[in-house]
Protein backbone atom coordinates (compact mmCIF):
# COMPACT_ATOMS: atom_id res chain seq x y z
CA UNK A 1 0.00 0.00 0.00
CA UNK A 2 3.16 2.15 -0.18
CA UNK A 3 2.66 3.58 -3.77
CA UNK A 4 0.71 6.44 -4.65
CA UNK A 5 -2.29 5.96 -7.01
CA UNK A 6 -5.16 8.29 -8.40
CA UNK A 7 -8.57 6.89 -8.14
CA UNK A 8 -11.41 8.60 -10.48
CA UNK A 9 -14.81 9.09 -9.18
CA UNK A 10 -17.57 10.81 -9.84
CA UNK A 11 -19.99 11.61 -6.72
CA UNK A 12 -23.31 12.33 -8.81
CA UNK A 13 -27.13 13.49 -7.64
CA UNK A 14 -27.13 16.94 -5.51
CA UNK A 15 -23.06 17.20 -4.78
CA UNK A 16 -22.70 16.83 -8.46
CA UNK A 17 -20.90 20.50 -7.78
CA UNK A 18 -18.61 18.56 -5.59
CA UNK A 19 -17.27 16.26 -8.43
CA UNK A 20 -14.34 15.34 -8.32
CA UNK A 21 -12.56 14.05 -11.72
CA UNK A 22 -9.50 12.80 -10.40
CA UNK A 23 -7.97 12.39 -6.45
CA UNK A 24 -4.48 11.72 -5.99
CA UNK A 25 -3.17 11.31 -2.82
CA UNK A 26 -0.29 13.36 -2.98
CA UNK A 27 -2.34 16.01 -2.35
CA UNK A 28 -3.35 15.22 1.40
CA UNK A 29 -0.33 15.92 3.91
CA UNK A 30 0.63 12.90 6.31
CA UNK A 31 -2.02 12.26 8.63
CA UNK A 32 -4.87 12.30 5.92
CA UNK A 33 -2.77 9.88 3.24
CA UNK A 34 -2.56 7.75 6.16
CA UNK A 35 -5.88 7.63 6.51
CA UNK A 36 -6.83 7.34 2.53
CA UNK A 37 -4.39 3.45 2.21
CA UNK A 38 -5.72 2.55 5.90
CA UNK A 39 -9.78 3.06 3.84
CA UNK A 40 -8.12 1.28 0.59
CA UNK A 41 -6.97 -1.74 2.45
CA UNK A 42 -9.89 -1.55 4.94
CA UNK A 43 -11.96 -1.72 1.22
CA UNK A 44 -9.70 -4.56 0.03
CA UNK A 45 -10.02 -6.82 2.84
CA UNK A 46 -13.99 -6.14 3.24
CA UNK A 47 -15.09 -6.73 -0.51
CA UNK A 48 -12.63 -9.65 -0.92
CA UNK A 49 -14.20 -11.44 2.33
CA UNK A 50 -18.14 -9.96 1.95
CA UNK A 51 -18.56 -10.31 -1.77
CA UNK A 52 -15.24 -13.07 -2.83
CA UNK A 53 -13.77 -10.62 -4.81
CA UNK A 54 -9.74 -11.48 -5.31
CA UNK A 55 -7.21 -8.69 -5.51
CA UNK A 56 -7.06 -9.07 -9.43
CA UNK A 57 -10.49 -8.34 -10.12
CA UNK A 58 -10.62 -4.85 -7.78
CA UNK A 59 -13.67 -3.90 -5.44
CA UNK A 60 -17.30 -4.52 -6.62
CA UNK A 61 -19.59 -1.91 -7.46
CA UNK A 62 -21.16 -0.95 -4.15
CA UNK A 63 -17.73 -1.28 -2.69
CA UNK A 64 -16.22 1.36 -4.98
CA UNK A 65 -18.68 3.68 -4.60
CA UNK A 66 -18.20 3.51 -0.94
CA UNK A 67 -14.83 4.07 -1.16
CA UNK A 68 -15.39 6.73 -3.76
CA UNK A 69 -17.88 8.52 -1.28
CA UNK A 70 -15.32 8.18 1.97
CA UNK A 71 -12.49 9.59 -0.19
CA UNK A 72 -14.32 12.68 -0.89
CA UNK A 73 -14.93 12.90 3.04
CA UNK A 74 -11.73 12.81 3.65
CA UNK A 75 -10.39 15.42 1.28
CA UNK A 76 -12.87 17.97 2.21
CA UNK A 77 -12.56 16.96 6.21
CA UNK A 78 -12.52 20.15 8.07
CA UNK A 79 -10.01 19.10 10.55
CA UNK A 80 -7.43 18.42 7.51
CA UNK A 81 -4.16 17.51 8.85
CA UNK A 82 -5.42 17.45 12.26
CA UNK A 83 -8.28 14.93 11.57
CA UNK A 84 -8.86 12.61 14.71
CA UNK A 85 -10.18 9.09 13.98
CA UNK A 86 -13.56 8.75 12.41
CA UNK A 87 -14.48 7.29 15.76
CA UNK A 88 -13.31 10.39 17.41
CA UNK A 89 -14.80 12.84 15.21
CA UNK A 90 -17.04 15.40 16.66
CA UNK A 91 -18.57 16.03 12.96
CA UNK A 92 -20.99 13.10 11.36
CA UNK A 93 -19.99 14.52 7.57
CA UNK A 94 -21.39 10.49 6.65
CA UNK A 95 -24.52 10.30 5.17
CA UNK A 96 -26.57 8.36 7.72
CA UNK A 97 -26.31 5.09 5.23
CA UNK A 98 -22.95 5.75 4.43
CA UNK A 99 -22.02 5.79 7.80
CA UNK A 100 -23.84 2.72 8.62
CA UNK A 101 -21.69 0.83 5.79
CA UNK A 102 -18.39 2.05 6.53
CA UNK A 103 -19.04 1.31 9.95
CA UNK A 104 -19.33 -2.55 9.08
CA UNK A 105 -16.32 -2.16 6.59
CA UNK A 106 -14.21 -1.12 9.60
CA UNK A 107 -16.04 -3.79 12.60
CA UNK A 108 -14.84 -6.84 9.29
CA UNK A 109 -11.47 -5.43 7.96
CA UNK A 110 -10.38 -3.76 11.72
CA UNK A 111 -9.29 -7.03 13.38
CA UNK A 112 -7.96 -8.33 9.99
CA UNK A 113 -5.53 -5.52 9.01
CA UNK A 114 -3.80 -6.48 12.07
CA UNK A 115 -2.26 -9.66 9.76
CA UNK A 116 -2.55 -8.37 6.53
CA UNK A 117 -1.60 -4.85 6.60
CA UNK A 118 0.41 -4.48 10.55
CA UNK A 119 1.48 -0.83 9.57
CA UNK A 120 -1.40 0.80 8.17
CA UNK A 121 -3.39 -0.70 11.24
CA UNK A 122 -0.82 0.06 14.01
CA UNK A 123 -0.65 3.49 12.77
CA UNK A 124 -4.28 3.91 13.00
CA UNK A 125 -4.48 2.61 16.32
CA UNK A 126 -2.14 5.56 17.64
CA UNK A 127 -3.47 7.91 15.57
CA UNK A 128 -6.67 7.47 17.75
CA UNK A 129 -4.80 7.75 20.80
CA UNK A 130 -4.53 11.44 19.95
CA UNK A 131 -6.81 13.97 22.47
CA UNK A 132 -10.31 14.64 20.78
CA UNK A 133 -10.55 17.30 18.26
CA UNK A 134 -12.14 20.67 18.75
CA UNK A 135 -14.10 21.72 16.04
CA UNK A 136 -12.07 24.50 14.20
CA UNK A 137 -13.16 28.06 13.94
CA UNK A 138 -14.79 29.17 10.69
CA UNK A 139 -12.80 32.49 9.35
CA UNK A 140 -14.42 35.40 9.04
CA UNK A 141 -15.91 36.36 5.16
CA UNK A 142 -15.27 39.96 4.25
Amino acid sequence: MGRMETSSFNTGGADEALRFETFNPATLGRRRRREYYTLLAMMEIYCRGQHGRGKSEGLCPDCRELRDYAIKRLARCVFAERKPTCGKCPVHCYKPHMRVKIAEVMRFAGPKMLLEHPYWALRHLLDGLAPKQEMPKRQPKG
